[in-house]
């Protein structure tokens, strides 16, 4: 599951993402690469002053001895990871509600399932912790999961933003790429292929990356 959301992530990056960013850049009288290029610099830059500022958050997070203060940073770790995939989700939306193409919208749906995949083992690194330091389970189990409630609020807000300040649209856009990209990289596809070994996340990545594909680009 966590490389089937990789491949989807990717593929969501590339032509519901990057590619809409450079044409919408075009449309607005810009060079399409610079915002492409800028935007998911800027996302990439946000998520590594993340991981700097704060604990990585991984399987080995489940083993560990977790201290409350450690585990309250990763609990704001997590949350504002969730932060530019809530973006991503929002101006994905945003986007295929400005086109009259249907086919942005279904690739805006499949972005959105893949993000709440590798949101389970986001909100297990919270709630796993938790237990082992004695919190009842329920307790746990609702702190991990509110950690996920800034994704629909900033995907939300972002739609907003989209709507009304048209110009830094394709920012949105390359910089939600980006930072899906990183935590792709990053987490995802180590952590599909630790869990289980063989090839059995390098298949998912590429199920996910395909299926994704076939919505944005064939049915469109």
């Amino acid at each position: 599951m966590l490389g089937f959301a990789a491949g989807v992530m990717i593929a969501a990056s590339m032509w519901s993402l990057l590619i809409p960013a450079i044409e919408k850049a075009e449309e607005l009288g810009q060079n399409g690469w610079i915002p492409a290029a800028g935007g998911s610099v800027l996302g990439i830059a946000f998520l590594l002053i993340m991981d700097y500022l704060l604990p990585h958050f991984g399987p080995e997070s489940f083993h560990r001895g977790a201290s409350p203060s450690r585990t309250a940073l990763l609990v704001l770790a997590v949350t504002l990871h969730n932060i530019p995939e809530g973006m991503a989700v929002g101006v994905s939306f945003a986007l295929a509600a400005q086109s009259s193409d249907a086919a942005l919208l279904t690739a805006s749906t499949a972005l959105a399932i893949g993000i709440g995949i590798q949101n389970f083992p986001e909100g297990a690194a919270i709630s796993l912790p938790l237990y082992q330091e004695g919190m009842g389970k329920g307790k746990a189990f609702l702190i991990g999961a509110a950690s996920g409630v800034v994704e629909p609020v900033f995907a939300l807000l972002t739609v907003l933003v989209a709507g009304t300040v048209q110009l830094v649209l394709p920012w949105l856009l390359s910089f939600a790429a980006g930072a899906m990209l990183y935590v792709v990289v990053e987490e995802l596809i180590p952590e599909a292929n630790l869990s289980q070994g063989g090839h059995s996340g390098t298949l998912g990545v590429m199920a996910g990356f395909l299926l994704m594909m076939i919505l944005d680009v064939a049915l469109g």
